[in-house]
């Protein structure tokens, strides 16, 4: 647990500064929202519509545990990040802590902002959102209105009970569709069957939504479709399974990496750590420029076209195909 300071440090690299909590808020049954300050009142760094930070919380066994959440409150108040959290029911003690434990004046490491999930030029915008998934959608939808951008959501969850900004949500009329479960069923996605020109779909929910998504859209241009994942997807076995070696250009390291092991956990081991939080492909931390060889990409971020390119990885999950790697480290 916390000392009477009420103050997480995380490892190093995963929290670079320090906020204080200036509110906490009831948005739906299960959701809080977090408002996080300076606490000297200086100005926070810019942040765009998707982004992230870390939050460093403890364990039971006073040990840290990072977090991710997304933003969502106004991008141009500086003094101040806002994130919506979902109390888990299968919690390893994240939002457990910050709904149960978590007070006003509490002070907490905190990471970023980073952005996996940006928002790309576009004519029009498809939102869909799942639960908590509306929190990276909420800031984006704020972006397209200000831009003056066509756009459209779709919004599910369990029931309107459980599903946060519908107050905010509600001044936008028929651009916002709001389909509780227990009242509409599944959300009907027919109408991503076909492309529409200049359109861009933004989903961000369960995993079971994102892949109905992905199976609606198999007409849509590559990249034209993007996806913030909770949980890594699914991924089939590596391709090579042998080790291989990692050169790292600037300290002119090679670092074997081993069958049972990732280029993370080796590049620490051999006194190369690399800033990392989410050590799952989801979060984007330790993104590395990749300079010869063939990665095996294993994370939940990259598309295919930015796959085929090779030139970075995450190198808390992905691998070699090649025998060699050469990092830009």
């Amino acid at each position: 647990m916390l000392t009477s300071s009420k103050f997480v440090t995380g490892r190093p690299g995963t929290g670079n500064q320090t906020l204080r909590v200036s509110r906490k808020d009831v948005l739906a049954d299960g959701v809080v929202k977090l408002r996080l300050e300076e606490p000297s009142g200086g100005r926070l760094s810019h942040w765009t519509p998707g982004a992230h930070i870390d939050l460093v919380l403890p364990t039971v066994d006073g040990g840290p545990l990072v977090r991710q959440y997304s933003l969502c409150g106004d991008r141009w108040d500086a003094t101040a990040y806002e994130v919506a959290v979902l109390r888990e029911p299968n919690s390893q003690g994240g939002s457990r802590y910050i709904h149960d434990d978590l007070a006003i004046g509490d002070l907490l490491s905190v990471g970023g902002p980073r952005n996996n999930f940006t928002l790309a030029p576009a004519k029009r915008y498809e939102f869909i959102a799942g639960g908590i998934g509306i929190t990276p959608i909420i800031t984006m939808i704020a972006s397209a209105e200000a831009m003056g951008i066509d756009w459209h959501l779709l919004y599910g969850g369990r029931s309107r009970h459980s599903m946060a900004f519908l107050e905010e949500l509600g001044q936008y009329g028929e651009r916002v569709k709001i389909c509780p479960q227990d009242e509409t069923g599944l959300l009907d996605l027919a109408f991503l069957n076909e492309s529409t020109e200049g359109a861009k779909v933004y989903c961000c929910g369960p995993e079971p939504l994102l892949n109905a998504v992905e199976s609606a859209t198999p007409r849509w241009p590559d990249g034209y479709v993007r996806f913030e994942r909770f949980v890594p997807a699914a991924q089939p076995p590596p391709v090579r399974s042998e080790p291989f070696t990692v050169e790292l250009s600037h300290s002119r390291k090679s670092v074997t990496v081993g069958t049972d092991e990732t280029i993370l956990e080796a590049m620490a081991t051999a006194g190369v750590p690399v800033l990392s939080s989410c050590s799952q492909g989801i979060c984007g931390t330790c993104e590395v420029a990749v300079l010869d060889g063939v990665p095996d990409h294993r994370d939940s971020l990259l598309t295919d076209a930015e796959r085929a390119r090779g030139d970075r990885m995450f190198v808390c999950v992905s691998r070699s195909i090649t025998e060699r790697l050469v990092l830009d480290l």
